[in-house]
């Protein structure tokens, strides 16, 4: 006797379930694949050269914005010395600056120690 089965009066041969791959032509399968990773290498260099973009303009706005503050604050700086004012934290806190870096800390320090200022 064989190995196939009677379901529904139909004999059914055993085998693999799902569909037989078809077939399909191996050199244009590799050429639908090159193509498609053509075409990715081309979204990915788009992608970059805009994202490069995008930070090339952005490190300019923070540039110009830079500059704009600098010249801010010292012009603020101008006008509180002319005020009289020699003491470089009520400078620094007449212009706005809260947060003292280390150059500022350093400036400070010396400020309290040296006799001219006081």
């Amino acid at each position: 006797m064989d190995d196939s089965k009677v379901v529904g009066g139909k004999a059914k041969k055993p085998g693999k379930r799902g569909r037989k791959p078809a077939k399909i032509d191996l050199k244009a399968k590799l050429e639908r694949s090159r193509q498609s990773a053509r075409e990715c290498r081309a979204r990915k260099k788009l992608r970059y050269q805009y994202l490069e973009e995008l930070v090339s303009s952005r490190e300019r706005a923070i540039c110009a914005l830079r500059e704009e503050l600098e010249m801010d604050i010292s012009s603020d700086i101008h006008v509180v010395l002319s005020e009289g004012i020699s003491d470089i934290c009520v400078v620094l806190s007449k212009v706005g600056v809260s947060s003292l870096s280390g150059n500022q800390r350093m400036l400070q320090t010396l400020d309290s120690q040296s006799p001219v200022y006081h």
